[in-house]
């Protein structure tokens, strides 16, 4: 049986996703305390998959992920799938929510949030936590004074009261998940993606002579992100997600230029890609 790990404790939005990938089949859902430890328990051969939180619509790319993949693990992206997020606000019940002096929530949650925080909870001071289900044990903990963001599931959980849903700063809210693991277990399909992660020397023109190849092979980018090289300030690497299968003729080609003309690269997987109507 599958060992699967996600972001706990149980009542996360990675726990759903998890529950959502399994979905009728056998597996072992194993929960862990940051992402970070998620992750290295499947380098470690402790897990067999993570289920890991990866962008969001509204706060955009989970930086610990892409760090930890472009640095710590050698893992592959083996499949993706996105999520509508409705973030809730949960409080002891008999609590007053206009009143709560602190919120307890993980950081993709309060940056999703920030202009109800702003605008409906000036006084209340703000504690970020590894998880919300960590966060909605810190409210319980803490009494009629807290509060807690997060999924409405938490609230169940640790017996808060949801008092107010959808309160993130705007409807269109989806948060794109990604399966990791140590082998890739998926051929082409109709739809396909590929991620990457590389340098540039420090010399004008680099990354666009990158970019251009991509537009040579006709292949279309739908991301690109960078992140600190960890070396000296103002250097990067570069995150980018291109459609297609590695296995294919163009992408293959487009892939091994990009492989040549790098200071560092690294292939980080090709999966089923899943769009949003």
């Amino acid at each position: 049986m599958l060992k699967i790990g996600f972001l706990g404790p149980e009542g996360t939005f990675s726990q759903r996703a998890a529950l959502i990938y399994t979905g009728e089949n056998q597996a072992e859902l194993v929960s862990l305390p940051s992402i970070r430890e998620t992750l290295l328990a499947v380098e470690h051969g402790e897990l067999d998959l993570a289920v890991i939180p990866f962008e969001n619509s509204l706060e955009g790319s989970v930086n610990v992920v892409l760090d930890i993949l472009a640095w710590e693990v050698d893992l592959l992206i083996i499949d993706e799938l996105i999520l509508p997020i409705s973030q809730t606000l949960m409080i002891t019940p008999g609590a007053k929510w206009q009143e709560i002096t602190e919120v307890f929530t993980h950081p993709q949650s309060a940056g999703q949030c920030r202009l109800f925080l702003e605008n409906q909870l000036p006084q209340a001071a703000l504690h970020l936590t590894n998880s919300n289900s960590e966060g909605a044990n810190q409210a319980k903990i803490k009494g009629t004074t807290a509060g807690a963001i997060g999924p409405e599931q938490a609230a169940e959980i640790f017996g808060l009261e949801v008092v107010l849903r959808d309160i993130q700063d705007k409807d269109n809210n989806f948060t794109r998940f990604v399966v990791v693991g140590k082998n890739s277990v998926h051929a082409q399909t109709d739809k396909n993606k590929t991620s990457i992660v590389f340098s540039t020397e420090h010399k004008p023109g680099s990354l666009s002579c990158i970019l251009n190849i991509f537009s040579l092979w006709d292949i279309n980018m739908s991301k690109i992100e960078s992140r600190p090289a960890r070396g000296k300030l103002g250097r990067y690497i570069f995150f980018i997600d291109i459609e297609g299968h590695r296995a294919d003729p163009d992408v293959q080609d487009a892939l091994t230029m990009v492989k040549r003309k790098t200071t560092f690269y690294k292939f980080l997987g090709s999966y089923p890609r899943v769009d949003l109507d």
